[in-house]
């Protein structure tokens, strides 16, 4: 097999250069099994060359990784472009040998220990030192990759480079609180909150308005980056709203509030023809905004009458109607789906399903969608206000389905049914929605018990005939 031309794998190799971690990741993962005969050796083996060389860099600047993202405009959060991050390693490549084969050398230490199952050595030093060598390079913008990747933070945002340098003089302190972080937000208490504030006290020792770019940094490292308002609330003893929103640090829980806002919005375009991905995103958005709520409410001293207690209120009144009016539509749209017929006149009058036509397939898909919605929120209903509703509706959709499917399969059974491939359409609708309405056992045994039925009046007619 031909191997590619020089040519073709430097392109190749700008292109894997130039790519997100991720798609990286995902490169080295695809080309795992590639043979080292074909056209493609090479291609892997500079994917995986690459994948092992940013490992080591993300280790080496693992307090400000995270915040190089996309071209780093985004201004809902502290971020850096990442192709300056690809510069600034490039650039240090070529202008600091001795510290990067110390980096090397460092984590192949811990590699080894690692799977050796020992205790691996500290390569704090090693790595700090280059961080601080990237750093003096970045502000004395001498050599060619540190000149742009200043350019390129500049361009993303005002005063970007100066930030970028902000950060790195306060990443040794960062560094070593990032194997507390799990613990500084699972437990709290005295003990946490002492630690946390030493750190955070040493960080603005370096620079006095460090204190924001410290919580960027932590907010970074953590899934998700909210969680860093427990790490606030230790520091600070669980401030008052009033307290919080005068400091520096106020900018953070608003920063959550105006995403809840958002997320609401969101929730309130649900569109149910969009079928159930929607409605689970939308449904996901709805636990979402409880866990921020919650983890607002237990961080700050809040009060309802003004201020941010006054605007998380309001946002759980708005949160708890559109829950409830999509609660309302849902007999409205389960009708649709599972349609029924009055029979009879007067005391005699029933309803009973509708069998001469197929089921509507975008009433099917608004009904699956709907109920999907509700099913993604029972968790988190409780808290958000719309419990009751919620378990109001869902008995009565339960019901619904449960006596619809048994009326169907009565007719089935009884050789009611106009067309049995149109009563089992209905059927199979009607086990989706009692599997969000009740479980997934309950759908199973309505499929079951129409696959039953339908057979047995199929091989009934087969021997009539």
């Amino acid at each position: 097999m031909v191997a590619l031309s020089d040519r073709k794998i430097e392109i190749v190799r700008t292109l894997v250069e130039s790519a997100p971690d991720k798609i990286v990741g995902g490169l080295q993962r695809a080309l795992a099994e590639t043979g080292g005969d074909t056209v493609l050796a090479s291609v892997r083996q500079l994917v995986e060359t690459e994948a092992r060389d940013r490992l080591l860099r993300n280790a080496v600047f693992h307090p400000v990784a995270p915040l190089f993202v996309g071209d780093g405009s985004d201004r809902r959060s502290l971020v850096f472009p990442a192709r300056a991050f690809a510069n600034i390693w490039r650039g240090l490549k070529t202008l600091a040998p001795k510290e990067m084969a110390a980096a090397v050398d460092a984590a192949a230490a811990i590699a080894k220990a690692v799977a050796n199952e020992q205790r691996a050595p500290d390569a704090t030093k090693a790595f700090d030192a280059l961080v601080a060598t990237a750093a003096e390079a970045l502000r004395a913008a001498e050599h060619r990759d540190f000149t742009t990747a200043m350019e390129l933070c500049e361009r993303a945002r005002p005063g970007g480079g100066d930030t970028l340098l902000a950060c790195l003089e306060i990443s040794p302190i960062v560094r070593r609180t990032l194997g507390r972080l799990p613990e500084w937000v699972s437990r709290g208490g005295e003990e946490t909150g002492a630690a946390a504030r030493i750190a955070y006290k040493d960080a603005v020792a370096i620079a006095e308005d460090a204190g924001p770019r410290f919580f960027e940094m932590l907010a970074a490292q953590l899934s998700p980056p909210w969680m860093v308002l427990r790490i606030i609330s230790a520091i600070m003893d669980k401030p008052t709203e009033r307290y919080l929103s005068e400091s520096e640090l106020g900018g953070f829980p608003e920063r959550v509030m105006d995403e809840i806002d958002a997320a609401l919005k969101t929730i309130a375009k649900l569109d149910l023809d969009a079928g159930p991905g929607a409605a689970r995103a939308a449904g996901a958005l709805v636990e979402l905004i409880t866990q921020q709520h919650f983890e607002l409410e237990g961080c700050i001293e809040l009060t309802r009458d003004h201020g941010w207690g006054h605007r998380i209120v309001g946002q759980k009144k708005s949160l708890a109607s559109i829950v409830e009016g999509r609660l309302r539509d849902s007999e409205k749209v389960i009708g649709a789906a599972l349609p029924t017929v009055s029979t009879g006149f007067g005391r005699s009058r029933r309803s009973g399903p509708k069998l001469d036509t197929p089921p509507d397939p975008k009433a099917a898909v608004r009904a699956v969608a709907l109920l999907t919605f509700a099913h993604e929120i029972r968790h988190c209903a409780n808290y958000g206000g719309f419990a009751a509703m919620h378990t109001k509706v869902m008995e009565k959709l339960w019901d619904i389905v449960d006596h619809y499917a048994e009326d169907v399969l009565a007719d089935v059974r009884n050789g009611d049914a106009p067309d049995l491939a149109i009563a089992h359409a209905h059927l199979r609708v009607a086990a989706d929605v009692a599997s969000l309405v009740h479980d997934e056992k309950a759908g199973e045994l309505v499929r079951r018990r129409a696959a039953t039925a339908c057979s047995s009046v199929e091989n009934a007619v087969v021997l009539d005939a």
